[in-house]
C-alpha cells in the first residue's frame, strides 16, 4: 500500500480473513447492475472466474447506460447490488431509506492514468486547448446531479470559469454530441476518451485527477433492506467482488501478474466491453482504460463526503442528509 496508506481510505470489512466462511445456500440468485465499462471489470472477473459461485451466488447482470437509473433499479429491487458513481438520485434514495453504499470501486490515483477532460474537434480548432479556456462553453452530462455534473463543476470552480451543463440522459448520447460538436466539453474514463481522441473526433485537454484529488469515482451499493437484513449475502458479494478487483489490478494496473495474465484479463473484459468490436481493435482501449479498483472494496470517505457536500451546496439533495444516511457504517472497518 505504501503511498496509498497516506490517503484517508477507510477499508470496508470485506477482507477474506475478516469475514466468516460463506453461509449462503448454493445458487442464491442475485441481479447485479453494471455499465459496459472497463471500470466495472471486478464484477465481470468475479463472475467469469467463479468467485460469485464460490460464495453461493448465482449472478445475472443487468446493464444500464447511466448511473441514476441503476440507483432506481436497486431501490425498486430489480437489481440487488450495483457499482456506479454517486449521483443525486442515489443520495435521494438513500435519504428515503431505499439504498445504502457499502463499499468503494473505481478510484482516481496519482500515477495511474485516469479520467480525461475532452473537447470537441470544433472547440479545439477554435482555440480551446486547456480547461482554463472553457468559460461559457457547454459541458455534457447524463443528468443533473450525475458524476459528470460533479466533475464539470469541480473543474469549473478550480479554473474560475462558468460552464453550461447540457443533460443528454445517456452516455452514448453524450459521445455522439461531442463527436458532432453539439457540446464543447466532457469528462470520461480513459477507455472511452483515448479511442475518441485517437480517431480525431475529440481532443484530450486535461486530467480529472488534477482537479479532484483521490476521487472515489464509483461505489458499491445495495438496497437498505439488503444492507440491514441480508448481511451474509452482502458480505458474500463484497468478498467475490474484491477478488475480482484484485485480479484486475494485478493484471492491468500494477502489472505484477505477467504478460499472459494481462492478455487473459483483456480477453475476459472484452466479453463485456467493446464486445461488438474485433478483439484486436478492442484490446488497446481496454488496456488503456485500466484504472484502479479499490483494494478490498475500500471506501475513501473523504471523497464521498466531498461529493455529498457538493450535492448539498448545489441544492440537488436535501441539506439534512448525512454520511450515515448514505453509507452503512456497519460495513466500514473501525
Amino acid at each position: 500500500m505504501n503511498r496509498r496508506n497516506t490517503l484517508k481510505f477507510v477499508a470496508t470489512s470485506v477482507l477474506v480473513a475478516t469475514f466468516a466462511s460463506p453461509v449462503l445456500a448454493a445458487d442464491t440468485s442475485i441481479n447485479v447492475g453494471a455499465l459496459r465499462f472497463t471500470s466495472h471489470a471486478a464484477s465481470f472477473v468475479a463472475f467469469e472466474r467463479g468467485y460469485f459461485k464460490e460464495e453461493g451466488l448465482d449472478v445475472t447482470f443487468k446493464f444500464f447506460q447511466a448511473a441514476q437509473p441503476m440507483a432506481v433499479a436497486v431501490a425498486s429491487k430489480d437489481v440487488d447490488y450495483a457499482v456506479t458513481a454517486i449521483s443525486g438520485g442515489l443520495i435521494s434514495l438513500a435519504e428515503k431509506g431505499a439504498a445504502k453504499v457499502i463499499g468503494g470501486a473505481l478510484m482516481e490515483e496519482k500515477g495511474v492514468d485516469g479520467q480525461k477532460i475532452l473537447v470537441s474537434d470544433a472547440a479545439y480548432k477554435a482555440g480551446i486547448t486547456s480547461p482554463a479556456q472553457l468559460d461559457g462553453k457547454s459541458w455534457g452530462i447524463t443528468q443533473a446531479g450525475s458524476s459528470f455534473h460533479y466533475m464539470g463543476a469541480k473543474v469549473a470552480a478550480k479554473e474560475g470559469v462558468t460552464l453550461k451543463f447540457k443533460p443528454l440522459q445517456k452516455t452514448g448520447a453524450v459521445i455522439g454530441a461531442i463527436k458532432t460538436g453539439q457540446i464543447d466539453s466532457w469528462s470520461i474514463v480513459p477507455h472511452i476518451a483515448k479511442p475518441l481522441s485517437g480517431a480525431g473526433a475529440v481532443h484530450i485537454i486535461g486530467d480529472v485527477a488534477d482537479y479532484i484529488s483521490d476521487y472515489q469515482v464509483t461505489v458499491v451499493f445495495t438496497s437498505a433492506e439488503n444492507a440491514a437484513n441480508e448481511r451474509e449475502k452482502s458480505e458474500a458479494f463484497l468478498r467475490a467482488f474484491s477478488k475480482g478487483a484484485a485480479d484486475f489490478n494485478a493484471a492491468l494496473v500494477d502489472k505484477t501478474a505477467g504478460d499472459e495474465a494481462a492478455e487473459d484479463m483483456v480477453k475476459l473484459v472484452h466479453k463485456y466491453v467493446y464486445a461488438d468490436r474485433p478483439y484486436e481493435k478492442a484490446a488497446p482501449s481496454i488496456r488503456n482504460g485500466a484504472m484502479r479498483i479499490s483494494q478490498d472494496a475500500a471506501l475513501n470517505m473523504d471523497s464521498v463526503k466531498d461529493q455529498l457536500d457538493w450535492f448539498i451546496s448545489e441544492k440537488l439533495v436535501k441539506d439534512t442528509i448525512t454520511m450515515d444516511t448514505l453509507v452503512d457504517s456497519s460495513y466500514i472497518a473501525k
